[in-house]
């Protein structure tokens, strides 16, 4: 049985594909910067980054440029 899915906006953390469609930035430049910014608003989870939502808001309201 699985378990009902929370609205993106509610989950703690995306995965690159998710954050990619919610915040309309490519997967590339997605996976680019959650490799640089590791410990900020990204983290590695066995084989792949998750952003941290509300960490990753809170960066792109700080940045002028991606």
């Amino acid at each position: 049985m699985r378990r009902p899915e929370l609205p993106i906006n509610q989950k703690y953390a995306l995965t690159i594909r998710e954050a990619a469609n919610y915040y309309s930035i490519g997967m590339k430049r997605l996976r680019q910067m959650a490799e640089e910014h590791l410990g900020d608003f990204a983290i590695f989870n066995g084989n792949k980054y998750l952003i941290i939502r509300e960490r990753f808001e809170e960066f792109l309201s700080q940045t002028s440029a991606l």
